[in-house]
C-alpha cells in the first residue's frame, strides 16, 4: 500500500497484492486515482510547511516528490497541476516548480463564476458584492485616515481627475489601489480587489445605459477631501455615501434588467 493511501475497512478500497499495478493494476488505477489524488496534494502543502520553504524557493526535484511520497510520477504532476491553479505552487516550464504565493486573486474565476450564475437569475445578487466591498473598505477608512499624507493624497487627486478625463474604470481602480496601499492588512486589500474586479465584470454585462460620470467622481473627490481634513469620521462617513450611491446604481441596473421581457 502506498503511504498516501489511508486504511479502510473496507476490501474494496484495498489495493491488490500486486499493488498500484498488480494484478489487476489498470482497474485498481482508475478506481483510486481521484482519492489519491486529493490527499496528495494536502500532503505536497505539508511538505512545504513542514521544511519552511518561503514564496519562490523551489520544490524537491520530482523525482525526490515520487521518492518521498511513495506514488506515481503521474500522480505527482496531477497534484502539482492543481496546486498551480490555486496559485500554491508555480511550474515554470524548463526551469522547474516553486512555491508560490497562493494570491487571492486565484479564486477570483470561481467566484467571477458563481456570481454570474447568480445574477443569471437574481440580478439583486449583485449587491452582495458591494456589500461585502462596503463591510471592507469602511473597515480601512479610518486607518488610512491616520497615516494621510501629502504623497498619497496627491495620487488620489491624480486618480479622480483620471476619473473625469479618461478610462473611468481604471481609474476608478487605480484609486481604491492607492487609497488602501498604506494599509498593512495585505490579505483585506486582496480581497478588495476581488471583489472590485467580479464586480465590474458583471456590471459591464449588465449595465443598460452610461455610469453617470460626475456623480461618481465626486463621489470620490468627496473621500479624498475628508481624507485632507485629517478626520476619521468625516473619512468614513464619505466612504459610506460613495456606497450608497454605487447601492443606487446597481438597484437601478436591476430594477432595468428585471423590467425586461424574460
Amino acid at each position: 500500500m502506498a503511504d498516501n493511501d489511508r486504511p479502510s475497512d473496507r476490501p474494496s478500497d484495498r489495493p491488490s497484492r500486486g499493488g498500484e499495478h498488480g494484478q489487476d493494476g489498470r482497474r485498481d488505477a482508475h478506481v483510486r486515482r481521484p482519492r489519491r489524488g486529493r490527499h496528495l496534494e494536502e500532503r505536497i502543502v505539508d511538505l512545504i510547511l513542514e521544511q519552511g520553504l518561503p514564496a519562490g524557493s523551489p520544490l524537491p526535484a520530482e523525482p525526490a516528490l515520487v521518492d518521498t511520497l511513495g506514488v506515481s510520477r503521474n500522480s505527482v504532476r496531477e497534484a502539482l497541476r492543481a496546486l498551480h491553479t490555486l496559485g500554491i505552487v508555480d511550474i515554470r516550464h524548463g526551469y522547474g516548480t516553486f512555491v508560490g504565493s497562493a494570491p487571492l486573486t486565484a479564486v477570483t474565476p470561481g467566484l467571477l463564476f458563481r456570481t454570474r450564475l447568480r445574477v443569471r437569475d437574481d440580478p439583486g445578487a449583485l449587491a452582495d458584492l458591494v456589500e461585502v466591498r462596503e463591510l471592507l473598505e469602511l473597515g480601512l477608512i479610518e486607518q488610512v485616515a491616520g497615516t494621510v499624507d501629502e504623497a498619497l493624497l496627491a495620487s488620489l487627486d491624480r486618480a479622480v481627475e483620471a476619473m473625469a478625463e479618461g478610462d473611468l474604470a481604471v481609474a476608478d481602480r487605480r484609486f481604491h489601489e492607492a487609497l488602501y496601499a498604506p494599509v498593512a492588512n495585505v490579505l483585506a486589500i486582496q480581497l478588495i480587489s476581488v471583489f472590485w474586479d467580479i464586480y465590474h465584470q458583471v456590471a459591464e454585462e449588465l449595465e443598460q445605459a452610461p455610469v453617470d460620470r460626475v456623480r461618481v467622481v465626486q463621489g470620490h473627490r468627496r473621500v479624498v477631501e475628508a481624507l485632507r481634513s485629517g478626520d476619521p469620521a468625516q473619512s468614513r462617513r464619505a466612504m459610506r455615501d460613495h456606497f450608497a450611491d454605487l447601492r443606487e446604481r446597481v438597484r437601478q441596473l436591476t430594477a432595468a434588467v428585471d423590467s425586461e421581457p424574460r
